[in-house]
């Protein structure tokens, strides 16, 4: 009787045994590389604690994971590690001690770490994210200044005097010859492309990821834009990584942007959905039901990209004191309007007029701030044309002439840099 017992239950005890013992899975591991920062992301279907230190002379960063398998997933992170990566030099992986996996990163320099724990969302499980960021980060203005001194500069008007040049706007818009005339200082065009890294943004059937393609777009128009003379463009983001939305305007105060145009790729779960788009901040409310949805999802990103809730922006508390926005939301109505009429000259318009959201990415106290939805990549037809050089061409010449517009009849005017501290 024992003996058979001891048969039944065996198979339930070695199940039980099997799984008291077993490790997380890590089911997968990706590495986001830029000037940045760099981020590692670990994938399980369980949380996995963990625990994080440095070492000097050299300098290592050492993370301990609790009762992680080492599967070839984990293994093969290693190999992921670009020659090139600006802060890690290389990884190594191994079992320190019963249930603790090391992972050590020698590095390239001091570095300012981050670890945290993300739940999962839509299409991801359980994250583990490790940011890296750089123990004395790059000022992003004396990153201007250098790309500014270091570039060869167009033919200009001469010293002393600023005028846009409007000639080269979209066909059918017709500038005024009387364009106020200014006094000589670079006009800052913040460029921001949406999403990137972790967060692939819309994508469409044919399997474009909107990240990708609002990158494109945004090196096109920062190329205009520096070909334009007494303008420079700042790319918030020039790579395939994340920032956060509020790092997006962050970055923008600190380049002391004059504009900030966000470029995007809408999406909706009708195929026939069409045309381009321009959106402003709204202090009260959206002005339609798709505005509000669309702000929505747009907002949303932070939580796919992954945002680590415990690190504050302290530059941007300082700088979002100030919650009057009427004035710069005024400015930005008109920065879409002029965006708006010269997207008309190459596509359909989703809708005719601004249409204004909560977009929490647009959110800057003193800097004009519109979204512009290129296209819609779920229609067939223009994810193609999304995807096409000479058409992304086109509407980065919209863009740049709808900021020349809105330049030639609201003069900028002196704007000293903003004040930075510790």
């Amino acid at each position: 009787m024992l003996n058979a017992l001891v048969r039944l239950l065996a198979p339930v005890m070695l199940f039980w045994l099997g799984s008291a013992v077993a490790g997380v899975s890590i089911s997968s591991t990706r590495i986001w590389p830029a000037q940045d920062y760099t981020r590692l992301t670990l994938e399980s279907k369980q949380a996995i604690r963990h625990n994080m230190f440095t070492i000097s002379n050299p300098d290592r960063l050492v993370v301990d994971l609790e009762d992680v398998d080492i599967n070839e997933t984990l293994n093969q992170l290693a190999g992921k590690i670009a020659t090139d990566d600006p802060y890690i030099k290389s990884l190594r992986i191994g079992r320190f001690k019963p249930g603790i996996v090391r992972l050590v990163f020698d590095l390239k320099a001091e570095i300012k770490p981050q670890l945290f724990d993300l739940k999962p969302v839509g299409e991801y499980e359980y994250r583990l994210v490790l940011d890296v960021y750089p123990a004395h980060p790059l000022d992003p203005m004396m990153a201007l200044l250098e790309s500014a001194t270091s570039a060869p500069q167009p033919a200009g008007p001469v010293a002393g005097e600023t005028r846009i040049d409007t000639a080269q706007s979209a066909p059918g818009i017709t500038v005024p010859d009387n364009v106020p005339e200014m006094r000589a200082r670079t006009l800052i065009i913040a460029i921001d492309a949406g999403h990137g890294g972790e967060d692939p943004g819309a994508h469409g059937r044919r399997g474009t990821h909107e990240k990708d393609v609002t990158l494109s777009i945004a090196r096109k128009v920062k190329a205009l834009v520096d070909e334009t003379p007494n303008m420079r463009g700042v790319l918030i983001r020039d790579g395939d990584y994340f920032i956060p939305l509020v790092g997006r305007v962050s970055k923008a105060r600190k380049a002391n942007a004059d504009l900030f145009v966000s470029i995007h790729a809408d999406a909706f779960i009708k195929p026939n959905a069409r045309g381009s788009s321009v959106f402003a901040l709204s202090e009260h409310g959206a002005t339609s039901t798709a505005a509000r949805w669309l702000a929505k999802k747009e907002n949303e990103a932070d939580l796919i990209g992954g945002v680590n809730l415990d690190i504050k922006d302290p530059y941007l508390a300082r700088t979002l004191l100030d919650l009057s926005q009427t004035a710069t939301i005024n400015d930005s109505m008109k920065l879409a309007k002029y965006v708006l009429g010269e997207l008309s000259n190459i596509n359909d318009l989703h809708r005719g007029h601004v249409e204004q959201a909560g977009f929490a990415v647009l959110k800057s106290p003193d800097i004009p701030s519109i979204l512009v939805e290129t296209a819609f990549i779920s229609n067939p037809d223009e994810e193609i044309r999304l995807n096409d050089s000479a058409y992304q061409d086109k509407l980065a010449r919209a863009v740049l002439g709808g900021i020349k517009r809105y330049f030639s009849q609201n003069p900028a005017l002196s704007k000293p840099k903003l004040a930075q501290t510790d």
